[in-house]
């Protein structure tokens, strides 16, 4: 699935290409004509399109790369004059060859990047064009998509990215299981979930099915704890490496809500489980409940080879809030890949003209149909190409105040790896919430110290 390629490189390459884009300086600052800098290169259509885009993706892989292609030839066949040359490499691949290409000031007029600090890293290096002016929320194309997707490639105010797909956490359950233990309905509370835990183990049932055998799953519940128990300034303040301390006691009631998880609903075992075996204990029927992500919805249909019993029977929620809750309530832990427009391309109306039509209502809904991605359109999942699961969740990713973006791409590298090995402890009893943010600490001030 999507987030595990990205954690792991993100972190092991987070500081690497840092280094990397940071060494080209901020070219924005040497000429400031490009739309990047605020010079006024305007990104309305040009009159007549023509010229040749150069684009790189990450989507090398066979089963989402014709969808890319497809989308390519069918703006060359509608502008005869335009020629898009197209490269696409995979994951790991792309971290190393954008950080090249960023430090030798050849970026593509289009480059892919994730949300959050990776993104950030462009637009503090003047390489990211502002596209405020074309997709700002108030504008005709940023009103097709949904809120949530536009601020997460937002920084100071302004927009820097277009997404391209959707990804969300959700508790997907079992309605059988939970008719069975007595549960009316997806409990509305933290609170109200733990007490449902209760109820489904004494029903015979694994409440949670989870595998933290390579860490992310862990940060992913932390990432929603997070934005629910810190207030959003401070969570922005401290996710940014020049200003993170994370000091605020809800990170600590975070990491503790955590541990009442693992132990009133899951095992402290899960370290040595994948986050597959999990999600195949709830396919069985053993587990009453599993935190995935909504590009895993498929496996959970009929389609994507569930059993019968699990298929008919499975609804999602979010991840409740505690109650009290100090931070964002309306937060989703997730977040949209998208691309960039290089801040000193020539062709940067004519790139942004290409990324509308990517991002028609046509394409994507096509995005949905060959590749089983929700895309940030608002209204393009529908009965034809998609199941009643996916478009509801496309309806409710539309109402979220914001993302919550995975705590291991938005946060400084030793953040993130101080959080990672800290929750692995706490799912085997060998580490308190104190004991997470004393290490947590630590290395925001090293991040702070690298930054400054």
């Amino acid at each position: 699935m999507k987030h595990t390629m990205r954690s792991a490189v993100f972190v092991a390459l987070g500081a690497a290409t840092a280094v990397g884009i940071a060494a080209c300086g901020a070219p924005g600052t040497a000429d400031d004509t490009g739309p990047g800098a605020g010079g006024g290169q305007s990104l309305n259509a040009p009159a007549k399109k023509s010229g040749t885009l150069t684009m790189v993706t990450k989507f090398a892989d066979p089963k989402y790369a014709p969808y890319f292609e497809s989308v390519a030839k069918a703006y060359e066949q509608a502008n005869p004059d335009v020629t898009i040359k197209l490269e696409q490499v995979g994951d790991q691949p792309y971290k190393d060859k954008i950080r090249v290409l960023s430090a030798s000031k050849q970026l593509p007029d289009i480059f892919f990047s994730w949300a959050g600090d990776f993104a950030n890293k462009f637009v503090r290096a003047g390489l990211a064009a502002d596209l405020s002016s074309a997709i700002a929320p108030d504008t005709e194309w940023g009103k097709t998509f949904s809120p949530a997707s536009l601020k997460a490639f937002e920084t100071n105010g302004k927009n820097y990215g277009v997404p391209i797909d959707l990804d969300a956490k959700y508790m997907a359950y079992n309605k059988a299981a939970f008719t069975k233990a007595g549960i009316q309905g997806a409990p509305q509370s933290l609170e109200d979930m733990l007490t449902a835990c209760d109820k489904l183990k004494s029903a015979g049932y694994t409440p949670i099915a989870f595998g933290n055998q390579y860490g992310w799953p862990a940060i992913h519940y932390i990432t929603q704890l997070n934005a629910y128990n810190v207030p959003p300034a401070t969570l922005a303040e401290d996710y940014d490496p020049a200003t993170g301390e994370f000091t605020d006691p809800g990170y600590a009631k975070a990491v503790d809500q955590f541990k009442d998880i693992i132990t009133r609903c899951s095992s402290k075992d899960a370290n040595g489980v994948s986050h597959e075996a999990g999600q195949a204990n709830f396919l069985n029927g053993k587990a009453a409940m599993h935190f995935l992500e909504s590009v895993e919805f498929q496996v959970l249909t009929a389609k994507g080879g569930a059993p019968k019993e699990v298929a008919d029977n499975w609804d999602f929620m979010r991840l409740p809030a505690p109650q009290g809750a100090a931070g964002d309530t309306g937060a989703l832990t997730g977040a949209p890949d998208g691309f960039m427009v290089n801040a000193q391309s020539k062709n940067a109306a004519l790139a942004v003209d290409f990324l509308k039509f990517m991002t028609n209502q046509q394409n994507a809904g096509k995005l949905t149909a060959d590749i089983g991605w929700l895309s940030p359109v608002q209204g393009s999942a529908t009965a034809e190409n998609s199941f009643p699961q996916l478009q509801a969740a496309l309806a409710d990713i539309s109402k979220a105040n914001q993302f919550a973006i995975w705590l291991d791409t938005v946060t400084n590298a030793e953040v993130a790896n101080a959080y990672l090995s800290g929750v692995e402890g706490v799912i085997s009893g060998s580490k308190t919430s104190k004991d997470v943010m004393t290490e947590v600490q630590k290395a925001a001030a090293k991040a702070k110290k690298q930054a400054g």
